[in-house]
């Protein structure tokens, strides 16, 4: 994606595209490391030097309230963002923290014990040592 289609994207769900929530929102779709807060605001801090930690909430949480982002909360203590709202897992390394998105089909997952259920939200979270840190 260009500044141009992040902007239409923006327009599209209803958010005002400002320059830091275009960079906020660029920087999530070309980090497909889930950021937290914390490493968006170092990473942009150089280039907008007015961005506040602040702007950084404010403007994911707007991007989750417009549904073009979600929290992932693997760890309590830790949130991070994702901008590919498509079904999806997640798969922690223990060693090296990466997230890494692991495909999910859901309608494996969600067995015959749910049919009475109203399912609103589902996370799909697996924890472990990832292929690199295994090889070291």
């Amino acid at each position: 994606m260009y500044i141009e289609s992040i902007s239409e994207h923006l327009k599209i769900h209803d958010i005002k595209p400002s320059y830091q929530r275009m960079k906020i929102f660029e920087y999530l779709l070309e980090n497909k490391t889930h950021p937290t807060v914390d490493e968006i605001y170092k990473a942009l801090c150089p280039e907008i030097p007015t961005l506040s930690k602040t702007t950084v909430y404010n403007t994911l949480n707007l991007f989750i309230e417009k549904g073009i982002a979600k929290v992932i909360t693997i760890e309590e203590n830790e949130t991070r963002y994702d901008v590919d709202t498509n079904i999806h897992g997640h798969f922690k390394c223990e060693s090296c923290k990466k997230v890494y998105d692991i495909p999910v089909e859901i309608s494996q997952v969600v067995t015959e014990s749910l049919k009475d259920f109203k399912i609103d939200e589902y996370h799909v979270y697996f924890k472990g040592i990832c292929p690199h840190c295994q090889n070291k």
